[in-house]
């Protein structure tokens, strides 16, 4: 149940809703009743399938969706900016105009578990 409510709070906080799963992370590692490759991988699969969720949206949906500062982003580094979709404000952003500009799933399923994965590596390496 808990690696459950960990997937959840990750996947939402990979959409635009304002929410973070790190506190929630650091807290199961510093519990030390959870095992860390089992953290690690539910965090980084919830959240990766949260930014694939924007992906569909933006490719599917949201062809109205503007933020000219993601866009801009987008445009001049291109699909190389997914490393980066965990970043607060502009991450989530990016993973919907990565749908709107059509990135290939593959590609793009690729390099935000990069990101994503790399990141929740580093903050349970932080917090153990």
């Amino acid at each position: 149940m808990i690696y459950l409510s960990l997937f959840i709070s990750a996947f939402l906080a990979a959409t635009l809703l304002p929410l973070s799963s790190e506190l929630l992370l650091a807290s199961l590692i510093l519990s030390g009743k959870y095992n860390l490759i089992g953290l690690w991988f539910y965090a980084t699969l919830g959240n990766v399938t949260g930014s694939i969720t924007n992906w569909f949206l933006g490719r599917y949906f949201i062809g109205f969706f503007s933020h000219d500062r993601a866009r801009k982003i987008f445009l001049k580094y291109g699909i190389w900016t997914l490393l980066f979709a965990w970043l607060p404000v502009i991450g989530d952003p990016l993973t919907i105009i990565a749908g709107l500009f059509r990135v290939p799933i593959l590609w793009f399923t690729l390099l935000v578990f990069l990101g994503k994965g790399s990141r929740y590596l580093v903050i349970i390496f932080l917090v153990t």
